[in-house]
């Protein structure tokens, strides 16, 4: 680890941030373990409308959950919903998956894992992780809960999901 390294800003700023040698800052709170208790006090509802159903299950899909907890979310976002039966948390990687769909964000705020979802008022599982393998065209939100499809589940065009602090 090279200390004492500045980043532009982060100079400008006054703030000192280490880098490792892949070039990795070390001042993510997250990745340093900084929280010791959940510091979501409280957080709006995020709400959307599926805006596309997917078919499809995958043993083996190799997603790699960032390690950090939470997202930022802003208005009219569009992002995946995948399904996952396999217990898993950020850093993990997920095999198992069902696609659920594409979900437009009817206004901004923070998801976070451990965040229950709700479709059309049904709680189908917890947020799990985030795998950022399409951004910057979408994140890829993972779900734990029952590893089914959106096709199967029935779900339907503009039905509208929750995500609900736990």
């Amino acid at each position: 680890m090279r200390q004492g390294f500045s980043l532009p800003l982060a100079n400008c700023l006054g703030i000192k941030v280490l880098i490792n040698d892949e070039g990795v800052t070390e001042s993510d709170p997250y990745r340093t373990q900084m929280f010791k208790a959940d510091p979501y006090a409280a957080k709006a509802v995020l709400t959307g409308k599926l805006v596309v159903i997917l078919e499809g299950e995958y043993p083996k899909r190799g997603l790699a959950l960032i390690p950090q907890p939470s997202r930022a979310i802003c208005r009219h976002q569009i992002h995946e919903l995948i399904m996952t039966d396999q217990d898993a948390g950020p850093g993990d990687t997920v095999d198992p998956i069902a696609y659920l769909g594409f979900i437009e964000f009817s206004q901004g705020g923070v998801m976070v894992v451990g965040d229950r979802v709700l479709v059309a008022g049904e709680d189908i599982g917890a947020v799990c992780g985030f795998d950022e393998t399409h951004m910057p065209n979408h994140l890829n939100i993972v779900v734990h809960g029952q590893r089914v499809s959106g096709q199967k589940r029935g779900l339907v065009l503009a039905q509208e999901l929750q995500f609900i602090k736990k």
